[in-house]
């Protein structure tokens, strides 16, 4: 039996489908259904049973799959070992998030990575804004995926992985609570709210000082969380710019969220070190994007049921 016919055998003992086989395997379904007879003749008894209607596993198919699987499964994690340690891709990479869609996405990407790069751990924690690229500069993480700008001159960023349009947080018995859709001009008068810590550059990118016409919008940062902020919005102490959905991950049934009609997107990608990205750290943004991919719809936004928070 070569190693061809193991992964058609197991490969087809998991999708019950030829066509499907074949499409993993990128090969004709003849291709799979010839190796598969190979097996069944060298045994001397069939491992499947095939109608027209679907395929299932003989009582001895499931017990070669039983045991055939983990060994299979162990020289592949074997032979990616010993290339990831060829090309430095083991130990542990640390991987920070500042927004509630990146810890599930990051989650997703380090269970692909793992199952690519089986000698190197990731391990994965929270960064806050208000001390966005303290952990990378202290050595502490490795890339962080956070919310854009981050111009910093020992610091560099990747391509943008997400963009979320942005919305007015607000009470509802705000005077705007009415309204579908907002734009800069209705915060003329405004106190907007927002986490403190973060640098003037990334405010005024998100945050304006001003409306188009010129009118003041007071801006404050004197509080360092989220749920704080949303205190001040319910008592109706002023409004915050957050982005798209945020209420998917921090509901409170006495806010609502209206989308800007005039306001650039929030983005979002991975920071590192200037003095260079590890090969495990390269590796995981290439498995990260390919993760982010499919979330994307038209627009460049998550699809609905992924939010995430300025």
């Amino acid at each position: 039996m070569n190693w061809q016919e193991h992964e058609a055998f197991l490969t087809l003992a998991e999708e019950l489908h030829f066509g499907r086989a074949a499409d993993r395997l990128a090969v004709s379904r003849a291709r799979v259904s010839q190796m598969i007879q190979v097996m069944e003749r060298r045994i001397g008894a069939p491992l499947f049973e095939r109608t027209s209607r679907r395929v299932t596993l003989t009582p001895l198919g499931t017990q070669l799959r039983d045991t055939l699987g983990p060994h299979h499964h162990g020289i592949l994690a074997a032979v990616a070992r010993a290339a990831d340690n060829a090309r430095g891709i083991s130990g542990v990479l640390r991987v920070g998030f500042t927004h509630p869609l990146g810890a599930e996405l990051l989650t997703s990407a380090s269970a692909l990575f793992r199952t690519r790069h089986p000698g190197c751990a990731v391990e994965i924690r929270e960064v806050h804004l208000s001390d966005r690229f303290g952990p990378l500069r202290r050595d502490e993480l490795d890339l962080v995926f956070l919310e854009f700008p981050a111009e910093e001159p020992d610091l560099i960023h990747g391509p943008v992985l997400l963009r979320n349009r942005k919305v007015l947080v607000l009470a509802r018995t705000h005077r705007l609570a009415d309204r579908d859709t907002v734009c800069a001009d209705d915060l003329a008068g405004e106190t907007l709210f927002f986490p403190g810590g973060l640098e003037d550059y990334f405010v005024d990118h998100h945050l304006p000082a001003h409306t188009a016409s010129g009118h003041p919008i007071h801006r404050t940062m004197t509080m360092l969380y989220w749920q704080e902020v949303q205190l001040q919005i319910g008592a109706g102490n002023g409004v915050a710019v957050a982005a798209e959905q945020a209420e998917h991950y921090y509901p409170r049934p006495n806010l609502i969220c209206l989308p800007f009609t005039d306001q650039p997107p929030v983005e979002y990608g991975l920071v590192w070190r200037a003095s260079g990205l590890p090969a495990p750290g390269a590796a995981f943004a290439d498995v990260l994007t390919e993760v982010v991919t499919p979330l994307l719809d038209g627009g460049g936004r998550p699809v609905a049921g992924h939010a995430d928070l300025l």
